[in-house]
């Protein structure tokens, strides 16, 4: 069986790499690094698809070192230790470059067992990983290498691949190939900036052509077909899952109603309905709140049927809620106002609760001054008696600022002139 077309077109040299430009371009750092053939350790972190593997390989080639792959799903410590044994041999003479894939799925013992080989030169780690290394690989590996960041290849350079990938298809079929307009265009926005998907894209997509006469014809109607969801980068415990989620919020505080709908589509297509109402419910919470506080009962409406009816009908109340949040006015006096507080509780600023407020029905022995001396406000004009609701340590804080909106004012302003009276 012949390698898949990503394999059979890999590039061989730094220049025909797609992409990854602000790396590879010769006045950049990590080109230059390589041209000097002195590797240093490193860790290259990006979504998959983008060429951190080719990189590699071309390293290894260009430096003359030995490569050798591990993956981090299936590698074992048994296996660094056949690379250790393999130093000193004649096909090891340059030293070795171990490229590790998916380092993240390496524990701390394993990562640890790298350190001694790659601190004394005996081997170049180049790490590779989708989620970031800060938060997924050890200090020990991260203090000794250097993180470069490959990012998902722009629309332009993947249809010059696609392209260039048809073309190579032709040559090896010796059949002439037509496609529809708009087939190749299709499958560079649709793969997501995976350079390998566009090209499995294309390979299938040949392999689907009908035939007409001496020629084959790729329909864009079977491009759409073979692409569908391949833009979708989706990992709900990864990187992925967190930066969508965190921009759908962020596009919602934001009053962006475009942004907050597209990437409310993403997280619907790759189906994750709970994390949509979740980060709805706290968004009308945390950052409409007491603007316009109708709008909790409201986004909670909508998030109830979303969840009774499922999708894909979810998507409808959904967008409303989403756009509605958007529009809303914006005030997070609340949500400062309980992190403040709770900023207080959690450095040891507590303090006994007034006596007025205590639920006591006797006074011991020790207490001079015999009574509870609650007020009740319900008793007084206005409802409202001044007295001393806070422990005497915090009798001066102030926890809540009304926000700059209508309602927010109107309370405030309501209460300044019932306080003004007494």
């Amino acid at each position: 069986m012949s390698a898949p077309l990503a394999e059979r077109l890999r590039p061989q040299s730094l220049g025909e790499v797609v992409g990854q430009r602000h790396l590879l371009e010769p006045d950049r750092a990590l080109r230059r690094i390589i041209d000097s053939g002195q590797i240093p350790n490193m860790i290259f972190y990006g979504p998959s698809g983008v060429g951190k593997t080719t990189v590699a390989s071309i390293i290894a080639k260009q430096t003359r070192r030995k490569l050798v792959k591990l993956n981090g799903t299936t590698a074992s410590t048994a296996d660094i230790r056949a690379v250790v044994e393999s130093l000193g041999t004649l096909e090891t003479m340059n030293g070795v470059l171990l490229y590790l894939d998916e380092i993240q799925y390496f524990n701390k013992k394993q990562q640890q067992t790298l350190l001694e080989f790659i601190e004394n030169g005996q081997i170049t780690l180049i790490a590779s990983t989708t989620e970031n290394p800060y938060f997924y690989v050890y200090n020990a590996i991260l203090s000794r290498s250097t993180v470069f960041e490959f990012k998902a290849v722009e629309k332009d350079e993947i249809l010059r691949a696609v392209e260039r990938a048809f073309s190579i298809l032709e040559q090896e079929q010796g059949q002439r190939l037509i496609r529809e307009e708009g087939v190749d265009l299709h499958i560079a926005q649709s793969c997501g900036g995976d350079v390998r998907k566009a090209m499995n894209s294309a390979e299938l997509c040949f392999l689907s052509a009908k035939r007409q006469g001496e020629d084959l014809v790729v329909e864009l109607s079977a491009a759409r077909e073979l692409t569908q969801k391949s833009t979708m980068r989706y990992d709900k415990d990864g990187d992925e899952h967190y930066d969508l989620l965190s921009a759908f919020q962020k596009s919602m505080r934001g009053s962006d109603p475009n942004a907050a709908v597209h990437y409310l589509a993403r997280l619907l297509e790759a189906g994750d309905l709970p994390s949509v109402c979740r980060r709805l419910l706290v968004c009308a919470n945390e950052d409409v709140g007491l603007a316009w506080p109708q709008i909790i009962p409201i986004v909670k409406a909508a998030v109830d049927t979303a969840l009774q009816v499922g999708l894909p009908e979810a998507r409808i109340p959904l967008a409303n809620a989403v756009i509605l949040v958007c529009q809303a006015p914006k005030s997070n006096s609340a949500y400062q106002a309980i992190n403040t507080a709770m900023a207080d509780i959690r450095a040891g600023k507590t303090g006994p609760i007034p006596r007025c407020l205590q639920n006591k029905h006797f006074d011991g022995a020790d207490q001079e001054r015999k009574g509870q001396f609650y007020l009740y406000p319900h008793d007084h004009p206005d409802h409202w008696v001044k007295q001393q609701y806070l422990p005497d340590i915090l009798s001066r804080a102030v926890y809540y600022s009304p926000g700059m909106n209508k309602t927010e004012q109107a309370f405030e302003q309501y209460w300044k002139n019932i306080k003004i009276k007494k």
